[in-house]
């Protein structure tokens, strides 16, 4: 009987001690349940795109400017005091239009005493005539004059400056009453000059010297007017070394402007500089295009982007570039087959901007898996090809586009 009674008393302690037991049970499950669910956790779900036909394009892109296509700076041939202007910048003159000219006094006294050697020249030679002596000497005598003359004559002429070429007068250097100078005007255009600069005097009305390129970057900024045709403009942009190897004159390229949101033009390739150019250590090539139409607005001087296409494949076994990976000629995509990613070589073709032509190895339809990604946010999203949307998530991100939009964030082979 007392046995009994002792554990009687001892049952409430134990069901107490149970309760509790199981209470701190539940409180410690609940808590690893809590943390867990806070953890991030690898997913399972793979992203791929399909194998799709269509057109692969690769493109090359640079900055550049917009310049006219046939510039000209000319000068007095003549030096001297300038007297008049009769253009400033913006007015539009023909060829042959009077621009500016220089005081003409002395030119006009040393034609006068030129002139006058020559008729005292011809005398003596009538004279050497008459007496039936050598007239070699005398002969001579008149040849000089006749060609002092001539520089007098062309000293005179190069007190007038003419427009050299159809155009509009983009600056003045130079005001009346300041001296015009005497050196040859340079080229505003490029490589190929319409005509050299004369140093000792110029011809007809045109007084000095002038040249225009008719492929080449901005005005000159010598000349004492400088005159461009604004109506044949073009792009001259530098292209990095790797991708001016690819380029060839005619390619098709496309032009947009910064100043000009809505606008665009097609080109082509006109020239290509043999020489390159390096600075800071990056070496560019120059890259002069020209444009089939002006947008509204276009102005010289303006910055553009140029994108020409290097390479095009229509209807071609394609994936997109992201998926292909490997070394040196040595290609790869991991593809999924029933569930399952297996590793498959490929060959391949042109790499594009977006898409990598593929010569063997896939088949249309074929479902490629992109990389994962080492970013720390993913998603899912439309595939990025003709007929799909773009693709985000992962570090990857690209919108629509023509023929499928651009991915970026990752490439082929990294």
């Amino acid at each position: 009987m007392p046995v009994r009674r002792l554990i009687s008393a001892r049952r409430p302690s134990l069901i107490v001690n149970g309760l509790l037991g199981l209470a701190v049970l539940a409180a410690a499950a609940w808590g690893y349940l809590s943390f867990s669910e806070s953890t991030p956790r690898a997913t399972a779900s793979v992203r791929t795109v399909p194998v799709v036909r269509g057109t692969v394009t690769a493109s090359v892109t640079a900055a550049g400017n917009l310049a006219s296509a046939v510039t000209a700076a000319p000068t007095f041939a003549t030096s001297g005091i300038v007297t008049e202007i009769d253009v400033k910048v913006g007015d539009k003159v023909k060829k042959g239009a009077v621009l500016a000219k220089v005081d003409d006094a002395v030119a006009r006294r040393q034609l006068t005493a030129a002139r006058s050697n020559l008729t005292a020249a011809r005398d003596a030679l009538d004279r050497a005539s008459d007496a039936g002596g050598s007239t070699a000497s005398a002969q001579a005598q008149v040849t000089q004059a006749e060609l002092d003359v001539e520089t007098a004559q062309q000293a005179v002429d190069g007190t007038v400056l003419a427009a050299p070429m159809t155009g509009t007068v983009v600056a003045v250097n130079g005001t009346v009453g300041s001296s015009s100078g005497s050196s040859g005007s340079s080229s505003g255009g490029g490589s190929s000059g319409s005509s050299g600069s004369s140093s000792g005097g110029g011809s007809g009305s045109s007084g000095g010297g002038s040249s225009s390129g008719s492929s080449g970057g901005s005005g000159s900024s010598s000349g004492f007017i400088q005159i461009q045709d604004l109506t044949k403009l073009q792009v001259s942009a530098a292209f990095a070394e790797a991708d001016a190897t690819k380029l060839k004159p005619g390619m098709a390229a496309t032009v947009t402007w910064n100043a000009l949101p809505d606008a665009t033009a097609d080109a082509k390739v006109a020239s290509i500089d043999p020489n390159a150019t390096t600075s800071n250590g990056v070496v560019t090539y120059g890259v002069v295009l020209s444009l089939d139409q002006l947008p509204d607005g276009a102005r010289p001087g303006q910055t553009v982007q140029v994108s020409v296409t290097v390479g095009t494949v229509d209807d071609a076994v394609a994936v997109n570039a992201v998926a292909v990976t490997g070394t040196g000629n040595r290609d790869t995509v991991t593809v999924l087959e029933n569930g399952e990613q297996v590793s498959r070589p490929v060959q391949v073709g042109l790499e594009g901007d977006q898409l990598v032509e593929i010569t063997s190895g896939l088949e249309v339809g074929d479902e490629v898996v992109l990389p994962t990604s080492t970013g720390t946010s993913g998603g899912t999203g439309g595939r990025n090809f003709p007929g799909g949307g773009g693709f985000s998530g992962g570090g990857l991100t690209g919108g629509g586009g023509p023929g499928g939009g651009g991915f970026s964030g990752g490439g082929r082979r990294g």
